[in-house]
């Protein structure tokens, strides 16, 4: 994954383990000679106050307590590749310069392995695993290879595109150690943090560095609430964690600022407390569900804060509220600014987001808002994101579809000429899958599975879980550009 800001990418890693491992040219380069310095007398110097002594911190004791929760990811994925065009494979009928002249037709080329690495640590004991999304997205194996040698097979119990969490599972047979969860919103600038992982496939390398900063936005996503380090990050150490000097995880290990690919010293990390709300839906349901207020936010600079009457430039600034949404409901208007949000200051317009989402579904908070200079409290019930998720048979023996799918909004239902509660949305078909074979594609909508009506998510795995193992499954579906037609996804 790559972001583009101000023309400096932002690289989450997901990379293939490179066979060798090569020198950086500027490793080669000799040192610039030696210039000898000639200490300050007391006369000279500009404050001959001397600051106390303080030694570098020394890791030792704290990597050899924490470098068994560490581990390696190693994944698998199939690419289908589109190979040359072979000529006219027959004779021309009417000679070299006749109507055939020009024909091709591809080569068949069989789907290709592409390896990739990346890291992650160990949450339970037995054998729960955090790590990136972006590491084992598309993978057809993982394997999970723990500091004492060991290697296993892994499943994924659950993920998440948004925040670019994932969350496995190994049977080890036996107790495995587990990482300690610190406290992220604790942590603070300044402070040594030290990151383990598997750069280039070098197992359990230990990097150094501050907290360079907290709560960056680097246009990864809606939830964007980094932390960012100095702590060299290279490709591999996606999903690995960040300690803090007790021997804590504060963070995970997910992109970086680059040019070239490689480390400048700005690295970021997902805060740790994000983890520890998410991961137990993720384990639980395989997805997360997040909660919607049906608002478009803007960031409240200084001028607009002027001219709206607001003290501090802090709160979001709502520039549209969608028709019928929890926010229309309650009351809340463009040009509102939110203040408050259940009783929490909304000190950044990003900040918002999160609070939203983190909201249980049909709850009802207070909301502050400024409007025309005056403080107006409203009551908002929170509804359910409607959101892109990949939803498999809940059995682990049942084939894997390769549907991404998402509830229809009413808007949407009422283009494509459905009726309240029917269909849900194709939001994609992994390639190589089932779905993709059966010609699905994003767009469509699946009214039926197995010839029963579907109109949410949760309806159609109900209908998907019951498909008995090595049995095809049959959808009813609706192609973006019309013309219902039924869809028979092979078992695998």
């Amino acid at each position: 994954m790559k972001v583009f800001v101000a023309g400096v990418a932002v690289v989450a890693f997901c990379l293939g383990t490179a066979a060798g491992t090569r020198a950086h040219p500027g490793f080669l380069a000799r040192p610039a000679a030696a210039t000898e310095l000639t200490p300050a007398t007391p006369a000279e110097s500009a404050d001959s106050t001397e600051a106390p002594a303080r030694a570098l911190p020394s890791f030792v004791s704290l990597v050899e307590t924490v470098s068994p929760v560490v581990v390696h990811v190693k994944v698998v994925s199939v690419v289908k590749t589109n190979g040359a065009e072979d000529s006219f494979p027959f004779p021309f009928p009417f000679g070299e310069d006749g109507p055939f002249r020009n024909f091709r037709f591809p080569k068949t080329q069989p789907p290709s392995r592409q390896l990739g690495a990346g890291s992650g640590f160990i949450i339970r004991n037995d054998g729960v695993i955090v790590t990136n999304n972006h590491v084992i997205d598309q993978a057809k194996e993982i394997t999970v290879g723990l500091s004492d040698g060991r290697e296993f097979r892994a499943k994924v119990l659950g993920r998440d595109p948004k925040t670019d969490l994932a969350v496995l599972k190994i049977d080890a047979k036996t107790d495995l150690p587990v990482a300690k969860l610190g406290n992220s919103d604790a942590l603070k600038v300044g402070e040594w943090v030290v990151a383990i992982g598997n750069p280039f496939g070098l197992d359990n390398t230990v990097t150094a560095g501050i907290v360079s900063a907290k709560g960056r936005a680097i246009g990864n996503g809606p939830y964007d609430q980094f932390i960012q380090t100095d702590a060299p990050i290279n490709p591999g150490n996606s999903g690995g964690p960040l300690f803090n000097q007790r021997g804590e995880v504060v963070g995970i290990n997910t992109a970086i600022f680059s040019q070239s690919g490689g480390n400048i010293g700005i690295g970021f990390a997902i805060p740790i407390n994000l983890e520890k709300e998410l991961v137990p839906q993720l384990e639980a349901e395989g997805h997360v569900t997040r909660g919607w207020l049906g608002v478009s936010i803007q960031k409240l600079t200084p001028e607009l804060a002027e001219s709206l009457g607001v003290s501090e430039a802090h709160g979001s600034l709502v520039a549209e509220v969608t028709p019928g949404s929890p926010a229309a409901k309650a009351g809340i208007k463009t040009g509102d600014v939110i203040t408050t949000y259940n009783g929490k200051k909304v000190e950044e317009y990003g900040g918002l987001a999160s609070l939203v989402a983190a909201t249980p579904v049909g709850t009802t908070i207070p909301i502050q808002v400024l409007r025309d200079r005056e403080v107006k409290t409203l009551s908002v019930t929170v509804a359910k994101l409607a959101d892109e998720e990949v939803h498999e048979a809940a059995a682990p023996a049942k084939a894997k579809w390769g549907l991404a799918l998402r509830e229809l909004t009413p808007e949407e239902r009422a283009e494509r000429g459905l009726e309240d509660g029917q269909g849900v949305l194709v939001a994609g078909a992994e390639p190589g899958s089932p779905a993709e074979d059966a010609g699905l594609h994003a767009g469509d909508v699946v009214l039926q599975a197995n010839h029963k009506p579907v109109g949410s998510v949760e309806a159609l795995r109900h209908e998907v879980a019951k498909v008995e193992e090595g049995k095809p499954l049959l959808l009813l579906v609706r192609p973006a550009d019309g013309g219902d037609r039924f869809a028979a996804l092979a078992a695998r």
